[in-house]
């Protein structure tokens, strides 16, 4: 296994640095940032693959003036260290977060996710892991592939991250081409500078591209599918128009598969939306919370 990002020389002008802390739990070392009131509603809010506590700089703020907001960086992402258990299933992410939950003594009331961490949310609100009153979907990735990428890129990741040349040649990468730029530029969104050097830093390092590339050579989402019509808590699926990486008609099906579940648009924004235009989908996540 790879040694994750040292917080230290890494993390040492990382976003909201001063609220970190660090948390055993669950089979590995959690890196967790903590925003708000301690006496305010507790509001889970986790990122997606290949992106860390960071992608929610601009946004957490806005949460913590109601919520006391907490996000960790998943398994094998950022400055969290890459899980002793090597399966990163949905599953697995879920039963981890749990425990590192359990350890802080938080059981939040809310509960928000982009991406592939709206899946993970959902997993753990199904498996009755967390029991908020409301979760927010961003760009979520719920639904499997269509046809045969639902089969091919899972293998493909499991191939990569299986060839320990692989997640060295990806970091290389980041180092010394536009690759970053480019990945972040084919999501549909532009983010700032500022923004892509983090996404840079985080790619720089082996074990952050080990961690990404294990959760997607793992990740099921036809389970998740299945049971979705099962979920008894309301979702509100915020989908940006313009996403290239997840169609925004996924979070259309999702709606109709979902007794309590709605769709809010985000007209000219991409799958990092909550990082172009965080004041907006600030408004809308709080908008959701609050009627949930």
């Amino acid at each position: 296994m790879s040694a994750p990002l040292d917080f230290a020389r890494e993390g040492r002008d990382w976003p909201h640095r001063d609220t970190s802390r660090f948390v055993e739990a669950g089979g590995t070392r959690f890196h967790v940032q903590i925003l708000g009131r301690d006496d305010a509603p507790p509001l889970l809010l986790l990122h997606g693959t290949g992106a860390s506590t960071h992608s929610f700089r601009d946004l957490a703020p806005i949460l913590a003036e109601h919520y006391r907001v907490i996000m960790p960086d998943l398994p094998g992402h950022g400055f969290t260290a890459v899980p002793r258990w090597r399966r990163v299933s949905i599953t697995g992410m879920g039963t981890a977060i749990a425990a590192m939950l359990n350890a802080l003594d938080v059981a939040p009331s809310y509960a928000a996710g982009h991406s592939a961490g709206a899946a993970i949310l959902l997993r753990m609100a199904l498996d009755g892991q967390i029991a908020p009153k409301h979760v927010v979907s961003l760009n979520g990735a719920l639904l499997p592939f269509p046809g045969v990428a639902a089969h091919l890129f899972p293998r493909l990741a499991k191939i990569l991250f299986l060839n320990p040349v692989a997640p060295r040649f990806f970091s290389w990468r980041a180092r010394n081409t536009r690759a970053v730029a480019q990945l972040m530029e084919s999501t549909g969104s532009r983010i700032s500078p500022q923004g892509i050097a983090y996404y840079e830093r985080l790619f720089s390092s082996k074990a952050h591209v080990e961690g990404a590339l294990s959760m997607m050579a793992n990740w099921d989402l036809e389970g998740l599918r299945r049971d979705l019509p099962r979920l008894a808590v309301p979702l509100t699926l915020v989908a940006g128009t313009r996403d290239r990486a997840i169609p925004p008609d996924v979070s259309e099906r999702v709606a109709r598969m979902v007794k309590d579940a709605k769709v809010e648009t985000l007209p000219g924004l991409g799958h990092l939306a909550h990082e172009e235009a965080p004041e907006r989908v600030g408004e809308v996540l709080l908008r959701a919370l609050t009627q949930g």
